[in-house]
């Protein structure tokens, strides 16, 4: 069949809005109670609900009923939200953020109190108890309290376990029940700045005593300890620049198999895990090199790694059980999805799929890393996703509009599993890079470390020369480049609009505008992170000032459009809407749609529908290409009436 010639952006693509939004509920969050593994699926359809499923054999089902959503608020990002014992669920419900019990023939009942949210919970088998992360909300008008503590499951009361330092996570328990490791840092770090790793003796009665520090500072990051079958303490540190597998023996720390790659992910979440026990002979791990992520088998005596050639460019959530292990893995071409790995064989098979579209090969843009030049000399990275439709071609000489795609975090890192957003945008004609800009995950230390002090300057050159670098080579249109992101990809997306003179126009996703703003008005975790990225405050208000883009709207002449959740506690809805009346008054185009309901990140299937229709239309109007099918307008502000 010959393919038709049409303009870039104008091409029908088999991804609807509507598709986008029901092929967003991807599984997170898989555990294992024995040989049994369980998920989170979000559910756009139910407004945003997380449902808690099971995988028995060939089948998968629902375990809890649908008026309950499994989703914990602590550090507002969760993780960490349930667990399975012996076929008893523990949880967190988002309505009340009280942990609920329900065993295996019996319905949920609530076993803590409200006021106080939970996470990251073991089961302590001696004391028949949970252990977890605790955070008390009840002081009004005073930052929560964070510490770990117990949850009695059979009438005793909840202790204190650990308290006094700002922030506490992944409390594991030992094979012996006798020993107690867990993680804990203090402002101004964030835990992939530095962290701390202790132990503890648990006692008769219950508390922790000989408490000892035994890894990690204010300069060392230590990520996700786990005690081997044998009772080994293990845990990732970056102590040589890279996120490595360490080993504690005769209380020192030796790494177990140094590698210039990161087996490690910044702690966003509680429960992230990249590698697991198999047994005491072999660790099923995962790490990421140039962006790709790979599985590997490790043997923890001898050293020795054993890639295995899967095809996954993302993983996430390993764990395993002697032969098996289970993780989320993903491909450009895939979505996450739950996948067994037989660790003998080193084969695999998926047990489950979410209900993703599947597209064909003449569909799908394959992202191709790229490596390009940046300021002072240095280089940066990022995913190219050129147009791709089997059934079009652009008239000659035509380029396409590129849209600059930037991660939130901003310690993070742009993720290679199939993402209906970029592949509706390249299948209707229009190319996408997403850029792992200094400061992102997954390049090590140094390059993680790029930002400090440095965000909205690093992250804005490297999108700018990403944008660029394309440009010069002949792939886009430099005359319609655009630039989005969401939280802290739209601090970049606006500060690269305002500061520097490359792209024509933005969107911003619940971004911020207002630096100093966003340091005196948000949550706990994050309230002093701009401490290491801009400066401290408020001593250095000026600098906060000078990278502010509210400051500054004299200097942004292009059309932005914003969209934000109402109920955002982390980047509250006055950071779009200030900005937003600035630019009306100037006379520049602008475009809000806020949603009701929507917290940090949109999790409801209209909210997704809307804002990719809103975004699509957006463009077709700044950049002058006709739209395939009909789509609702978004009103655009002070857009010329022949636009």
């Amino acid at each position: 069949m010959p393919r038709r010639v049409a303009p870039y952006g104008s091409w029908q693509s088999p991804l609807s809005p509507d598709l986008l939004a029901k092929g967003s509920g991807v599984p997170s969050e898989l555990t294992l109670d024995g040989d049994e593994p369980y998920w989170l699926r979000l559910l756009p359809e139910e407004g945003g609900r997380y449902a808690l499923f099971h995988g028995r054999g060939s089948g998968v089902s629902e375990v809890l009923p649908p008026e309950f959503n499994v989703r914990t608020r602590v550090h507002e990002y969760g993780g960490g939200s349930y667990l399975v014992h012996g076929g008893s669920v523990f949880f967190s419900n988002f309505a009340d953020q009280r942990v609920y019990q329900k065993s295996s023939d019996g319905t949920p009942a609530p076993i803590t109190e409200p006021g106080t949210r939970y996470s990251d919970y073991v089961y302590d088998a001696g004391r028949n108890r949970l252990i977890g992360i605790v955070e008390d909300h009840t002081a009004s008008g005073q930052l929560p309290k964070n510490s770990i503590g117990s949850i009695g499951l059979d009438g005793s009361p909840s202790q204190t376990l650990i308290s006094g330092n700002d922030f506490y996570s992944n409390p594991r328990v030992d094979p012996t029940g006798s020993r107690l490791c867990w993680l804990t840092w203090n402002f101004p770090n964030m835990p992939w700045d530095g962290s701390e790793l202790w132990t503890g003796k648990i006692a008769g009665d219950g508390s922790v005593g000989e408490r000892k520090l035994v890894a990690g500072g204010k300069a060392e990051s230590i990520f996700q300890p786990e005690w081997s079958p044998d009772g080994a303490l293990h845990f990732i540190s970056d102590r040589s620049g890279w996120w490595n597998i360490y080993r504690l023996a005769d209380g020192e720390a030796e790494a177990v198999h140094p590698m210039k790659a990161d087996f490690g992910r910044a702690q966003w979440a509680f429960r992230t895990s990249t590698y697991a026990f198999e047994s005491e002979r072999r660790i099923v791990c995962s790490f990421v090199q140039g962006g790709t992520w790979r599985v590997g088998l490790l043997d923890p005596g001898s050293g020795r790694l054993k890639p295995v050639r899967l095809p996954f460019t993302e993983i996430s959530s390993v764990r395993a059980r002697p032969g098996r292990a289970y993780f989320l893995a993903g491909s450009p071409s895939e979505p996450m999805s739950v996948v067994e790995l037989n660790a003998a064989k080193g084969s695999s098979r998926t047990l489950y799929r979410p209900e993703v579209p599947r597209l064909s090969a003449g569909f799908v843009s394959t992202p191709r890393h790229i490596t390009f030049g940046t300021t002072g000399g240095r280089k940066a990275h990022a995913f190219y996703y050129p147009p791709t439709n089997r059934n079009y071609v652009a008239p000659r000489r035509e380029r396409p509009p590129l849209i600059v795609a930037n991660h939130g975090g901003p310690t993070s890192a742009a993720v290679t599993s199939l993402s209906l957003v970029f592949q509706a945008w390249a299948s209707r004609g229009i190319a996408v890079v997403d850029v792992n800009y200094g400061g992102s995950t997954g390049y090590g230390r140094e390059y993680r470390r790029r930002l400090n002090g440095r965000w909205g300057i690093v992250d804005v050159d490297d999108c700018a020369n990403a944008a660029k670098y394309l440009a010069r080579n002949g792939k886009v249109d430099k005359r319609r480049l655009a630039i989005r992101g969401g939280s802290a990809g739209g601090y970049t997306t606006l500060c690269a609009l305002t500061f520097r003179r490359v792209f024509g126009a933005g969107a911003s996703y619940f971004g911020v505008s207002d630096a100093e703003g966003l340091a005196k008005d948000t949550h706990k975790f994050e309230s002093r992170y701009l401490d290491g990225l801009i400066g401290p405050y408020p001593e250095r208000r000026d600098v906060y000032v000078e990278r502010s883009p509210i400051h500054h709207v004299e200097k942004l002449s292009c059309p932005v459009i914003f969209f934000q959740g109402l109920e955002d506690v982390v980047v509250p809805p006055t950071q779009a809407e200030t900005m937003v009346d600035s630019l009306r008054k100037r006379g520049i185009p602008v475009a809000y749609t806020p949603f009701e309901g929507e917290q940090h990140g949109f999790r409801r299937a209209e909210s997704i529908r809307r804002s990719f229709e809103a975004e699509l239309y957006f463009y077709s109007k700044v950049f002058g290409f006709r739209l395939a099918g009909r789509i609702e307008p978004v009103k655009i502000e002070n857009l010329p009436a022949d636009a």
